[in-house]
């Protein structure tokens, strides 16, 4: 069967949603275990069993496509498929281990390394924001668009930070240059979440480095509501520019350029 974008973000929001549900439930019931993979990021069962179950729902929906997910298909050769779903099934895990309601469950679709759907469901916040190519983007089915800062001093910026403590210090000029340059700097924990807030205007400037599955769908939503949407590094020979989560800058189109050049010359600044 020949899906059209409209039916595949209908599907991917069905599932998103029921995931959702799981993902609270679960928090309800306090029915999940903890442990540390790579010895020093949080997954939970929780995580394993909303991954298994959209894998499942994917399937079912779209057999042969590909899938990349954080849990249980983590394997990054495949960002270049033909059709490929890219799934966190949890984003912010700490924060939902914590009872911090700043959790979502992210659902992007690609083709040909071209992202074309995205979906990202906040449950404890009962938000859904959603968009495909070209057709701007919504939150709770209402379109949205970012805000309309123009200057440094009055921009709110997100960031996030590596879970390995030794790769933090390199982003510490960073972390001062925007505070002593922008208004405020906020760290939610969940960089699908910061995506859809510069999306819909509640924050005016996102950067951090993440992975794939953080940003699949966010990354879209942002672009199709209007955010200027940049990374602060040259992107390697073979991957797909949609999918690649490194060094982001996603901003109100007002403070793109200034917030670019802010955090490069910042990074000027590090010390070797």
């Amino acid at each position: 069967m020949t899906y059209s974008l409209t039916q595949r973000l209908e599907i991917a929001i069905t599932i998103a949603e029921e995931a959702g549900r799981m993902i609270v439930q679960a928090r309800k019931e306090h029915s999940f275990g903890q442990r540390l993979k790579g010895g020093d990021e949080l997954v939970t069962d929780a995580d394993v069993a909303v991954d298994r179950l959209i894998r499942e729902r994917l399937q079912a929906h779209f057999p042969g496509e590909t899938l990349l997910s954080e849990e249980l298909s983590p394997d990054q050769q495949q960002l270049d498929a033909p059709a490929l779903w890219v799934v966190d099934p949890i984003d912010g895990t700490v924060n939902f281990a914590n009872g911090l309601r700043h959790v979502a469950v992210s659902i992007g679709w690609l083709e040909k390394g071209v992202g074309k759907v995205g979906v990202v469901h906040a449950p404890f916040l009962q938000e859904t924001f959603a968009a495909t190519k070209g057709q701007g983007a919504t939150l709770n089915g209402e379109p949205i668009q970012p805000s309309d800062a123009t200057e440094l001093s009055h921009t709110l910026v997100a960031t996030g930070f590596p879970y390995q403590k030794v790769d933090r210090e390199a982003l510490l000029t960073r972390l001062s240059a925007v505070l002593s340059h922008c208004q405020d700097i906020r760290r939610n924990g969940s960089a699908a979440l910061d995506l859809c807030d510069v999306a819909c205007g509640r924050l005016d400037a996102y950067y951090e480095s993440v992975s794939p599955w953080d940003i699949a769908a966010g990354w879209l939503i942002a672009r199709e509501a209007g955010a200027s949407a940049a990374h602060l590094s040259s992107i390697p020979e073979g991957v797909p520019r949609d999918l690649y989560s490194r060094h982001l800058l996603v901003t109100a189109p007002g403070v793109h350029e200034a917030m670019k050049a802010l955090l490069l010359d910042a990074d000027a600044q590090r010390p070797v």
